[in-house]
């Protein structure tokens, strides 16, 4: 049951799992939606934690909500129910997909010393990868003219960041027909990209300032971000970083074939911060790995 004194954005969209004392929060990307998140609330809450999954604002609708809202109405909806969360639980872990993980890091540097760690996944410094077409670095430019944001407009293409090809088909139907609510916007208005880079403009700024543990994942096969975008995480970061490369999956690696590792890796982070957080803590470097 969704507790009444925590805010989970508008809608119904958003969902709470479990009912353990180690509080999850976990915010879903730009123009995606908690379902995105699901799988990995699940596992997190049969892990013996309360996963918190709220909806950001100007999601699960058309457009037209989303162009009407900015970055900082998307960073107010996760304080809202991080502020919420918080008063519940004595420790918190913050986490998102994509821009959802940019957006906690964001926490983190505004709430220092609250959040026991980072769960980063896919996350969305720059659109890079190997999807993308090879011009996308001219986007920012772009948008520098007058009037030049109003020019741009995106549409997602396979392979959607799902390697699994039954579900990526089910993603794609649901997007044609229009069911924001599970699969998120097929399209997204240049707007909305210019709130990103924004977001990620001022995030970059506050990294080395950002001194909690964090674990990081990322495809290397991500079609959308690159290993870059991992790379740079663990090198900017003030706090420990456990970086682990991710095969056999894409971008959505919360959804896709590789989604029960990022589940055994993400409980496994969160245990030995919870058993051993002074450890974690003075630890200057963890471990890099790539599975194969």
């Amino acid at each position: 049951m969704i507790d009444a004194e925590i805010d989970m954005g508008e809608g119904n969209a958003g969902f709470v799992l479990g009912d353990g004392e180690v509080a999850v929060l976990l915010i879903h990307g730009l123009t995606g939606t908690p379902t995105e998140l699901r799988r990995v609330a699940v596992g997190l809450a049969k892990a013996g934690h309360t996963v918190y999954v709220p909806t950001l604002a100007g999601h699960c609708g058309g457009n037209a909500d989303l162009q009407a809202t900015g970055w900082r109405d998307w960073y107010e909806s996760a304080r809202n129910t991080f502020v919420g969360v918080r008063r519940k639980h004595r420790k918190v872990y913050v986490g998102g997909l994509s821009m959802g993980a940019v957006l906690s890091m964001y926490l983190a540097a505004e709430h220092p010393g609250q959040i026991e760690g980072l769960l980063l996944y896919s996350t969305t410094l720059r659109y890079d990868g190997w999807s993308i077409n090879k011009l996308a670095f001219l986007t920012p430019l772009l948008m520098k003219i007058p009037f030049g944001v109003h020019l741009c407009s995106f549409e997602e293409k396979p392979p959607y960041g799902i390697k699994n090809e039954r579900l990526r088909a089910i993603v794609e139907r649901q997007m044609k027909e229009g069911q924001s609510s599970q699969a998120g916007l097929l399209t997204m208005e240049g707007v909305t990209v210019r709130e990103l880079h924004r977001l990620n403009a001022v995030v970059k700024k506050r990294m080395p300032s950002i001194t909690t543990p964090a674990l990081v994942l990322h495809s290397i096969e991500d079609d959308i971000t690159s290993r870059w975008n991992a790379d740079y995480v663990e090198r900017t970061l003030g706090g420990p970083v456990t970086k682990v490369l991710l095969d056999d999956c894409y971008h959505m690696i919360t959804v896709d074939l590789q989604y029960r590792r990022v589940v055994e890796l993400s409980a496994d982070f969160i245990e030995r911060g919870v058993t051993q957080p002074v450890a974690m803590a003075d630890t200057p470097s963890l471990e890099t790995r790539q599975l194969a």
